[in-house]
């Protein structure tokens, strides 16, 4: 991305987007990558960028644990790994392993499941795979301290056998060497210490000629000598010696395992690539959680459609002073290409450009930006900005001159993929001199179909917002009747630089606000007191609008009581009626029961009796009168309403009542454990245990 002039990004404070950016990134390759932040132009990068952060703030956001945890910088140590005859050491080789450690990690991570729910941060690795036999191969040198192992070869083997019994030798013969001089008093209170690497003795120095052996050194008090015994000499060369093998040795395997892991040099710089990468996508993820970053509609087009944009830095600022930052909302397409923002000073109009200016560079460099999800941006391929007083020494240029400088180069070089920024259009000349250069200005930019936001107060440039096609008006509002500017941008109508109003608010003197009143022209005058009324009643408009909002949500939410209550009652009275329909099941239930337990009574009977035209009639009845015989049934059950149960013994003649269907008989005959009742004019045989003994209610005879 092309920018004019240089400062832009700086005038834009995009350094300390990309400063915030570093501090949240763990290792080196991360960081520096954040302080040179690429802008692109070319949306596959733009968007898999996006896509990126967005995946990961996702993950943070949903509290997975993704693993990348290699904050070590090691670009040396793999510079060193891929020349030839080089040798790392046992602390760098862990360095390697715990690289290698943290591929192997992400690449399990990224199950299938995660590659298809994740597919932009997969790409990552895509072309890549994991080599499990640089960790084995390390694992077999060293120990988790970074030591090289005693198997590591035969002869480190056999050579630290050898030095751990040539040290215990020496330990033995000084320790009985120290024990003898301390019962004979020649030995100091420290006794013994180390010089040279080598064991000495600590002899008070009127002693010291006592003793047989080298004189390695003396106190600073002169007052002890340190001396090694004649007897452990010859053993602490075998050590040294013994050491030194022991260290040749050790170099000799760390080269050639760091020559067996060289030929996965290129390998290993890619998994700290790897490293650098992921570290530098949560970086952006972090950051965007700050300050609420969220993804846009990406179009591949010049546009800009920004709903409830904020300035993060503005954004960050105002949540630690807890105030609010009024969010932006505008459209530039190819048909409204062009907004003039006016109104008064202080009002937001320098900060609404810088915002747009600030989150189109953000996006195009792949970092989250704070907008609605709802918003569309697009892709520029060069942006220009004129912010403040550009005045240069250098080339004795005015403020005015530098100004029509900088336009001269816009027009020259701008085309539709450009966007730009002017803060204060003409100003710097005579009013009228300088707003009818600032009009061809524009019209020229409009022709040549690159988009941006020109901020004046100049009323010639109001006007002509409204007539020239592809440009449109906008305006800061500002509470008039507080005298307080609103920083919200209302599209569509220009605004009024409140200059009297600002004077008042300021306490200046009524009788000087009157005169100046008196000097400026009629029209003008009149026009700006329209404007003021005009985006007053826009306000009130606005206010109206959001008070309706409020009216129609709470509407919405009595709508959706009243449907749940309506959904309730429904259910409640289905749930009755299945309770009826249940109710009406179970007397059919006990209706068929009973049916069967009558059959089965005259199957006995027909078999008992020889008077088979009786039992035929009783069948006969039962079958096929079945209307008479439930009305008759229903009668039976309000005359058993009747009876009053008193129980005890089951004795002929008795009135009982059957407890499953509350029936009413006479009992007729008792056999073993069944009594024949006579129910109307059927006979039934039912358990003893299943009758009640009743008798008549008094008053119901």
């Amino acid at each position: 991305m092309k920018f004019f002039p240089e400062s832009t990004l700086h005038q834009l404070e995009f350094d300390k987007i990309k400063e915030m950016l570093a501090a949240h990134c763990r290792n080196d390759y991360a960081r520096v990558k954040a302080l040179n932040l690429r802008i692109h132009t070319k949306k596959e990068f733009i968007e898999r960028e996006l896509s990126q952060s967005n995946e990961y703030k996702i993950i943070l956001q949903s509290g997975q644990y993704f693993p990348n945890d290699f904050p070590n910088n090691i670009s040396r140590e793999l510079k060193l790994l891929s020349i030839q005859g080089a040798s790392l050491s046992g602390d760098q080789f862990l360095l390697i392993r715990r690289l290698a450690e943290n591929a192997g990690n992400i690449f399990r991570w990224f199950d299938a499941e995660r590659r298809i729910a994740n597919p932009a941060l997969s790409k990552v690795i895509e072309q890549l795979y994991y080599e499990k036999q640089v960790r084995e191969s390390i694992d077999e040198i060293l120990d988790e301290t970074g030591h090289v192992k005693d198997n590591a070869s035969e002869e480190l083997a056999s050579i630290r056998m050898n030095l751990f019994r040539k040290r215990n030798e020496l330990r033995k013969v000084f320790d009985r060497i120290v024990g003898k001089l301390n019962k004979q008093g020649y030995l100091a209170d420290i006794e013994e210490s180390f010089m040279n690497g080598r064991r000495v003795l600590a002899v008070f120095a009127e002693q010291k000629r006592q003793i047989k052996g080298i004189l390695h050194a003396e106190s600073d008090s002169r007052r002890t000598s340190f001396i090694e015994p004649e007897e452990t000499t010859e053993l602490n060369n075998q050590v040294f010696s013994l050491e030194y093998e022991e260290t040749k040795e050790v170099y000799r395997i760390l080269r050639m395992l760091t020559q067996q892991i060289s030929v996965y040099a290129s390998l290993l710089q890619s998994y700290y690539v790897i490293s650098g990468e992921y570290d530098f996508i949560r970086a952006k993820a972090r950051f965007a959680e700050e300050y609420g970053g969220g993804y846009p509609l990406l179009q591949d087009k010049a546009l800009v459609k920004l709903i409830d944009a904020r300035h993060p830095l503005l954004l960050l600022y105002n949540q630690k002073m807890n105030k609010p930052t009024i969010p932006v909302n505008l459209t530039l397409d190819s048909e409204n290409r062009i907004l003039v923002i006016s109104g008064p000073n202080a009002g937001g109009k320098t900060v609404t450009l810088k915002t747009v200016g600030l989150l189109q560079v953000m996006m195009q460099s792949g970092l989250l930006v704070p907008v609605s999800a709802d918003s569309e941006m697009g892709i520029f391929k060069q942006m220009m900005i004129h912010i403040g007083d550009t005045q240069s020494i250098e080339f004795e240029l005015s403020t005015y001159s530098s100004h029509l400088k900088n336009m001269k180069h816009f027009i020259e070089n701008a085309n539709g993929k450009t966007l730009f920024f002017i803060d204060e259009l003409g100003s710097g000349s005579d009013p009228n001199l300088g707003g009818a250069f600032a009009e061809v200005i524009m019209e020229e930019l409009a022709h040549k179909h690159s988009m941006g936001i020109v901020t004046t107060h100049y009323l010639n440039l109001k006007i002509m917002a409204n007539k020239v096609p592809g440009i449109i008006n906008g305006a800061m509002q500002f509470d008039e009747k507080n005298l307080l500017p609103m920083y919200k941008l209302q599209v569509g109508k220009p605004g009024s630089s409140y200059t009297f109003s600002i004077a008042e608010r300021i306490g200046l003197d009524k009788k000087l606000i009157d005169r100046a009143r008196k000097l400026v022209d009629e029209d003008q005058f009149q026009l700006d007191k329209l404007l003021n009324s005009t985006e007053q009643d826009l306000q009130k408009l606005d206010r109206e609008k959001n008070q309706l909002k409020q009216l129609l949500k709470e509407n919405e939410v009595l709508k959706r009581e009243m449907e749940e209550l309506i959904k309730k009652e429904k259910h409640h009275q289905e749930t009755e009626k299945l309770k009826l329909q249940n109710k009406i099941a179970e007397d059919k239930i006990q209706y068929l029961k009973d049916m069967e337990r009558r059959l089965k009574a005259m199957v006995i009977e027909w078999r008992r009796t020889e008077d088979k035209d009786k039992v035929v009639k009783l069948i006969h009845a039962l079958l096929f009168n079945q209307k008479e015989k439930m009305v008759n049934e229903k009668q039976q059950k309000k005359l058993n309403e009747k009876f009053v149960e008193i129980g005890g013994d089951i004795r002929i003649g008795d009135k009982v009542k059957m407890k499953q269907n509350r029936q009413v008989g006479v009992v007729k005959e008792i056999r073993g454990k069944k009594a024949i009742l006579q129910v109307g004019v059927i006979p039934i045989t039912v358990d003893l245990k299943d009758l009640i003994v009743v008798e008549d209610k008094p008053g119901t005879s």
